[in-house]
């Protein structure tokens, strides 16, 4: 007889939990216009490469048109990922090349790099969202309140700018 135990068929860990070299844990990818202003919010594994996840961000945007830039740290420097957001959406996407480069042609110019100095405001989006406290400490076990609370942090980032 087992007294007291709890069977469910669900995933270990919860939903969009994966594991990282320190532990478990969930990344948020965003995107944000040219304010620092919340576009396109997600939450993902930690385990996938960034990479991975530029897509699937892109199709979970708030604002109906897609960005016509899109510009990220040296993480998204990949020939197949530029040539497939360009194909599908329409949009560059401009990011520095990464120092251990298999292909050594720079697919990058200086003109274009210069708008990756704007990254910052990214990063200040980052910094808001993480003000709330349910987010830095993934306090729900469910995914979808994870990103529920998300998306209420967003929202409210926008009410506060208008």
């Amino acid at each position: 007889m087992f007294h007291r135990w709890h069977f469910c068929a669900g995933q270990k860990r919860g939903y969009l939990v994966g594991k990282t070299k320190r532990g478990k844990g969930s990344k948020i990818m965003a995107i944000a216009d040219g304010a620092g202003l919340p576009v396109a919010i997600c939450a993902a594994s930690a385990s996938p490469a960034e990479v991975t996840l530029v897509q699937y961000t892109i199709e979970h945007r708030v604002v109906e048109d897609t960005p016509e830039k899109l510009i990220g740290d040296k993480a998204y420097d990949s020939d197949p990922l530029d040539r497939g957001i360009e194909e599908i959406f329409g949009t560059e996407m401009i990011a520095p090349n990464r120092r251990g480069r298999k292909k050594s042609n720079q697919t990058q110019d200086g003109r274009k790099l210069r708008r990756y100095k704007r990254r910052w405001k990214v990063e200040r989006l980052f910094a808001w969202l993480f003000n709330f406290r349910r987010l830095v400490a993934r306090y729900e076990y469910d995914a979808v309140n994870f990103i529920g609370f998300i998306h209420l942090a967003c929202a409210m980032i926008l009410m506060r700018h208008l």
